[in-house]
């Protein structure tokens, strides 16, 4: 069972995809609130009962281009603290920069095949409810793959550059130990040099913001 029942918006248009989504989300415990296939209808039910967390499509109808990042903007304009999880068929640089213009938290970023993780799926979802970022290891893979050594990342050094990458997977500091086979100490260690390095505001969320400057980079 999850940590709280969280009320929720779907928006896809492919009916079998809504409808397992639904199915694995109320299976999880959580409230379904409405199921939508398009952007303005998905505003509409956004408006009228907030949810705490909107699940969309990038791409809706009636164009079937960017539809449901657009609705979602509207709703994060209108209604910032609802979070908002954005899905999307493959690695689109675009689409995840427009996200990520004005966002302070409580976003995220998957691919729909991380649906089939369910329980990642899940566990993404519940970080997005509590206000943090998550996005797809597949896309922060590609991401670092291209990143530039310039700007204000390239004072990290290798392992930070490691742990921030890991950081905008959304996890915390015991899964980065995890994965890295190193200590908690070691990972906080590391996350309080970059920290320092991207010389951070004491004021904002550190962790989004090194996020956000790792994904902006």
């Amino acid at each position: 069972m999850p940590t709280r029942r969280l009320s929720i918006v779907l928006a896809e248009d492919s009916l079998l995809l809504r409808e397992g989504l639904a199915s694995i989300l109320d299976r999880a415990g959580h409230e379904v609130r409405d199921t939508v296939g398009d952007g303005d209808t998905l505003l509409a039910v956004v408006r009228k009962d907030p949810p705490d967390v909107v699940i969309t499509d990038v791409r809706m109808p009636p164009g079937h281009s960017d539809e449901g990042l657009r609705a979602a903007a509207a709703i994060r304009a209108e209604l910032p603290s609802i979070g908002i999880l954005v899905l999307s068929q493959y690695v689109a640089d675009a689409y995840l920069s427009s996200l990520l213009e004005t966002t302070t938290g409580g976003i995220g970023y998957l691919l729909k095949d991380r649906v089939g993780h369910v329980a990642e799926f899940l566990e993404s979802l519940e970080r997005v409810a509590d206000g943090g970022m998550v996005v797809d290891p597949e896309v922060v893979r590609q991401l670092l793959a291209r990143r530039r050594n310039d700007g204000p990342l390239s004072a990290l050094t290798p392992r930070e550059l490691e742990v921030l990458a890991l950081m905008a997977e959304g996890r915390v500091n015991a899964s980065i130990a995890e994965q890295l086979v190193v200590s908690e100490a070691a990972v906080r260690k590391h996350v309080g040099n970059i920290f320092a390095k991207l010389q951070l505001d004491e004021g904002l969320d550190r962790r989004v913001s090194a996020v956000l400057t790792y994904l902006r980079g």
